[in-house]
């Protein structure tokens, strides 16, 4: 546990805007019991942790606690409200969300990370944190402790993309696509960086390398498709594969996955049917591999039928 020395709930006054309640400050929340969780929409880590916030905050409300979902965004299309606004619809999130486009609640907490964790007394002290997933009995305890009541733990089921990642076959890590945080590009003759720039995918991708094939433009934080056709490609050992995905048009864009250059078939992700198809719509994290059988060693490959499509990482479980 975090050892603090009366480190005060920061206030929520720079809140953007209030999801599912009204403005909540010092006075709404005296004498309650207060866990604040930064998350932002695209991140698997929030997604997976997501089913524990939730059943703690139903499970835990008539005893006095006020679960606080901080949304804090990641990539600069995370900053639109209606986003959010789906994102809590279908994560069922009934509880309170600030919404932090200015960034001055994750300043007022001095936060570095998604998904983050705060346990505050009812005396408005912060008594502990977590950031990342996992930890999930002991951040219970924490939140019995502080309200004075001992019970058996919530019973959670994640689903999904909710499920919890199969780390002991997890060896491929996040990987962003835009310059300022890319690594393991393997398209010959490397990058050319805000410019249209037409790419080849290589005969052979390494193992956690990524390549483009088509006409692109890689930007800081994203590539996008300049032509339709183009595809990304990624060999990666996981059971899970995502891609954060967004549209520069308000035209859905159609896609194909394959995987070892065959439609997935049952190993596809929620976001494909077996055939691999999908539509990129909204922008937002797609899962487009659960693999079926044994994990191992595979390359999926993305193609766009429309031009327009924006990828910001791909990330695993």
């Amino acid at each position: 546990m975090t050892l603090f020395e009366r480190v005060h709930l920061p206030s929520f006054a720079g809140t953007t805007e209030w999801l599912n309640s009204e403005p909540l400050g010092t006075a709404e929340l005296r004498c309650h019991v207060v866990l604040v969780n930064f998350w932002t929409l695209t991140c698997i880590n929030w997604l997976r942790q997501e089913p524990y916030v939730r059943a703690w905050s139903q499970a835990y409300r008539n005893d006095g606690l006020i679960v606080i979902g901080v949304h804090t965004p990641e990539f600069s299309f995370e900053h639109e409200i209606n986003l959010v606004r789906q994102a809590t619809k279908e994560r069922a999130i009934d509880y309170p969300v600030a919404v932090d486009n200015d960034y001055a609640i994750w300043s007022a907490f001095a936060n570095h990370y998604w998904p983050a964790l705060y346990f505050i007394d009812a005396d408005g002290i912060i008594r502990d944190d977590h950031f990342g997933e996992g930890r999930y009995e002991q951040s219970e305890r924490v939140i019995q402790r502080l309200l004075g009541i001992g019970r058996e733990l919530v019973s959670v089921e994640a689903l999904g993309v909710e499920a919890e990642a199969d780390w002991d076959h997890l060896e491929t890590p996040e990987t962003y696509l835009g310059y300022a945080r890319s690594q393991q590009f393997a398209s010959p003759n490397g990058a050319a960086f805000d410019e249209r720039h037409g790419y080849k995918l290589p005969e052979r991708l390494p193992l956690n390398h990524w390549a483009l094939a088509g006409e692109w433009t890689i930007g800081r934080e994203k590539v996008v498709l300049d032509q339709a056709g183009g595809s990304i490609a990624y060999r990666f050992h996981a059971r899970d594969a995502h891609l954060v995905l967004s549209t520069g048009s308000l035209e859905p864009i159609r896609f194909r996955m394959l995987l070892d250059g065959e439609a997935p078939g049952p190993s596809g992700g929620v976001d494909v049917d077996r055939d691999g198809n999908g539509v990129l719509r909204d922008g937002r994290l797609y899962q487009l591999v659960r693999e079926h059988e044994a994990v191992r060693e595979r390359t999926l490959e993305v193609t766009f039928l429309e031009p327009g499509a924006e990828a910001y990482a791909f990330t695993f479980g």
